[in-house]
């Protein structure tokens, strides 16, 4: 049964001059921000498990090491929306670009996995914090029509980063050795305060004062417990495989034998398909609903990651990794869209930081699977096991999101673009 209280009315009709108006008016605010700081992480994401083993833990610790990363995130998600709500987003996104550099400045002068996860940690509280604070403001400003666009746009913003992030990484790494790709995150970090700083959000008319009306974190689980209990799961599924994902490939290219720079390659060619999917996932979510492409994205993205242990040489992985980013790609923002279309009017920023602390529990998940399924088996076991969790992802969607989204399906998505007629 649909919660009411969770659909938007009908907006007026779309057309391409005011989505285009409307994604242009936030571009500097919202989406080059997430681009510049996803940069950062785009260069570390492929050394981080490598940079554990090369502090001397085991692959199944290394695999373990990126749950810190999730870990910060899940600690992070309800704080950082408390620190959005009184200091505004703008300043929260401060905050975490430079607490981020403290934590990259731990991951480049780490000697053991005790200093290198606490690291870990704090680089996933500022992630949290980041991207909550986009994530609200774009809810908030963008009209829903033109929502799935949007947050397909931002989620476009971080893959051109992961995209453009490897590269760099990798021509650091030849220079200066594994943790210079952290000195690429720092730099990154520090633009995007630069950018924050210059750079002014959208004025609006209507300030958020309702949207930011005090609502405990325990009087929303007890509202919307029923959506948290099964749309809910499924997001935290979503996240686990696309956790993983990020450990899985250079663990599987470590067992195959490959070096962190072709590693760190094969990781930005693979992160060009997500970069080039971004907007056409969005559009097909305006137009035919949300499932359109939260269910094939699952299906891809699960059957390819159980298709990895297959590879045995760089061809094959880069194939496969291809595969893996394509499904990856044309999901690009759906969690933060769905999250979005559930969120109530009051009390968004706290709602969402519950929605993000699903997913990023699967975050710190998918890791986790892969490590102890791993550590008892092998390493192929472990990565085939997380990919077959993107499959049942892909059944808790189709079966929950019709409720609490009026875009779910083609028909919810028409109905909300044709205008209303008065009774």
């Amino acid at each position: 049964m649909s919660d009411p209280a969770n659909h938007t009315s009908a907006p007026p009709p779309m057309t391409s001059e005011s989505v285009g108006h409307t994604l242009r008016s936030v571009t500097a605010s919202a989406f080059l921000p997430a681009l510049v700081f996803e940069i950062g992480n785009g260069a570390i994401a492929p050394v981080i498990a490598l940079t554990a083993l090369d502090v001397g833990a085991s692959p199944s610790i290394a695999a373990l090491m990126l749950t810190f990363l999730g870990l910060g995130q899940v600690i992070g998600d309800v704080p950082s929306a408390w620190i959005a709500d009184r200091v505004g987003d703008r300043r929260a996104m401060l905050i975490a670009a430079g607490a981020a550099i403290v934590g990259q400045l731990g991951c480049f002068f780490a000697t053991s996995k005790f200093v290198l996860g606490p690291s870990l940690i704090v680089i996933g509280m500022c992630t949290a914090t980041f991207y909550l604070a986009r994530q609200a403001y774009l809810a908030e400003v963008v009209p829903a029509v033109h929502r799935a666009r949007a947050m397909s746009t931002l989620g476009g913003a971080h893959r051109v980063g992961l995209f453009i992030g490897p590269f760099v990484g990798a021509g650091a790494i030849a220079l200066g050795g594994l943790r210079a790709a952290f000195v690429v995150a720092m730099i990154a970090s520090a633009t995007t305060a630069v950018i924050l700083v210059t750079v002014k959000d959208v004025h609006h008319a209507e300030r958020r004062t309702l949207q930011r009306a005090t609502v405990s974190v325990s009087t929303m689980l007890r509202s919307r417990g029923r959506l948290f209990a099964t749309l809910g799961l499924a997001v935290l599924a979503v996240g686990a495989v696309r956790a993983a994902r990020q450990t899985v490939l250079p663990l599987w290219a470590e067992h195959v034998g490959l070096g962190p720079e072709k590693t760190s390659l094969i990781f930005g060619i693979a992160n060009a398909v997500d970069m080039a999917l971004f907007y056409p996932s969005g559009k097909v979510m305006d137009h035919f609903g949300r499932l359109a492409v939260a269910v094939p994205s699952m299906l891809v993205l699960g059957a390819s990651m159980m298709s990895l242990p297959l590879t045995h040489n760089e061809l094959s992985l880069t194939l496969v990794a291809l595969i893996i980013s394509f499904g990856n790609g044309i999901g690009s923002g759906i969690m933060m869209t769905l999250g979005a279309d559930a969120s109530p009017v009051v009390g968004r920023t706290r709602f969402l930081s519950i929605w993000r602390l699903m997913s990023d529990s699967g975050n710190a998940a998918g890791p986790v699977v892969v490590s102890v399924v791993a550590a008892v088996t092998t390493l192929a076991v472990g990565i085939a096991s997380v990919g077959a969790v993107g499959l049942l992802a892909a059944a808790g969607l189709a079966r929950w999101a019709p409720r609490f989204s009026s875009f779910a399906t083609p028909a919810m998505a028409r109905r909300a673009r044709e205008p209303q007629v008065p009774a």
